[in-house]
C-alpha cells in the first residue's frame, strides 16, 4: 500500500527564531536542484519560530506545521493558539495528541479529538499521535490503547471532511529513549489503525495514512521504509540538523523507488 509519503520534523523546544530560520534557509540551498516529488517534508518549529520559517518556505516544496493546538476560534483563553491562527501564520499541518503533552500536560482521549476536529475545520492537517506505555505493551494492552486512541478521534470526525486522516504510531516507551519498535510490529499497528478507521468511517480506510514514530535515525529509518503499510515518519531529535534529516529523505526515498 504505497501511499504518497509525509515526513515530519518535530523540533520540540528546540532552536531559536535565528536558528530556526537559518535551518531551513540551509534545506533549500541544499536543496537546490533536487526533487523529491513522492515525498512531503513538514517542518515543525517553535510556535514563535513558526512565522518566519513560513514565510522562507512560502515558495518551496516544503510544508510548515505546529507542534500543538488549542480549541476555539478566539476567546479569554490566557496563553492559548488556536488552529486558525496557526493556519493564519502559514501552517498547513499540526501535531496534536503528541505523548509529551498526554503525559506532561494531561491531555486525554477526549481533547485530543477535539483538537483534530478543531484542525480540520480551521483548513490544518492534524498528524494525530497514538500509543501504549511500557506497562500497557508488558500487560498486553497495545491494541486496546491503540484502538480507543484512534475511536476517540474518528467518532467526532466530520463525515463531510476532505482533510487526510493521518496517525502517527508513537510508542511512549520509544520516544527518546534510543529504544525502536520492530518495523513488523508498527506494521502491524498501522494494519489495526487502519481497520479501526474503517469500522468507524469505512469511506475513509484507503486515505488513512500513517506514520512511525520513535527515536527514528537515518541509521534506522530504512527498515520502516521497508514497511508498505507505513506512509512516513515522525521524527524528533533526528530531524535538528538539516544534514542528517536530507538522509532520512534519501533514504526512505531509495527503499520506495
Amino acid at each position: 500500500m504505497n501511499q504518497p509519503t509525509l515526513m515530519v520534523a518535530n523540533w520540540k523546544m528546540h532552536k531559536t527564531v535565528d536558528q530556526s530560520r537559518a535551518y531551513v534557509r540551509e534545506l533549500l540551498r541544499r536543496r537546490q536542484g533536487e526533487t523529491i516529488p513522492s515525498i512531503t517534508e513538514v517542518i515543525c518549529p517553535t510556535v514563535v519560530a513558526l512565522w518566519g520559517v513560513a514565510r522562507i518556505l512560502a515558495e518551496s516544496e516544503v510544508a510548515v506545521g505546529a507542534q500543538n493546538v488549542d480549541v476555539g476560534r478566539e476567546g479569554a483563553h490566557t496563553g492559548a493558539v488556536s488552529p486558525y491562527l496557526l493556519h493564519e501564520a502559514g501552517a498547513h499541518y499540526a501535531i496534536v495528541g503528541h505523548s509529551e503533552r498526554r503525559q506532561l500536560y494531561g491531555e486525554d482521549d477526549e481533547l485530543v479529538a477535539a483538537k483534530a476536529v478543531e484542525c480540520v475545520n480551521a483548513q490544518l492537517i492534524p498528524v494525530v499521535c497514538v500509543g501504549e506505555s511500557r506497562e500497557e505493551r508488558e500487560a498486553g494492552a497495545t491494541d486496546g490503547v491503540i484502538a480507543r486512541q484512534v475511536s476517540a478521534v474518528m467518532s467526532v470526525w466530520p463525515d463531510g471532511a476532505s482533510a487526510d486522516v493521518v496517525f502517527a504510531y508513537e510508542p511512549i516507551w520509544a520516544i527518546g529513549t534510543g529504544l525502536v519498535a520492530d518495523a513488523a510490529e508498527a506494521g502491524r499497528v498501522a494494519r489495526l489503525i487502519r481497520d479501526t478507521v474503517h469500522a468507524s468511517q469505512p469511506q475513509r480506510q484507503d486515505s488513512v495514512r500513517v506514520l512511525y514514530g520513535g527515536s527514528v535515525t537515518r541509521e534506522n529509518i530504512a527498515q520502516f521504509a521497508q514497511e508498505s503499510l507505513l506512509s512516513g515518519a515522525l521524527v524528533g531529535g533526528a530531524s535538528l540538523d538539516v544534514g542528517h534529516w536530507m538522509d532520512l529523505i534519501r533514504v526512505w526515498k531509495e527503499v520506495r523507488s
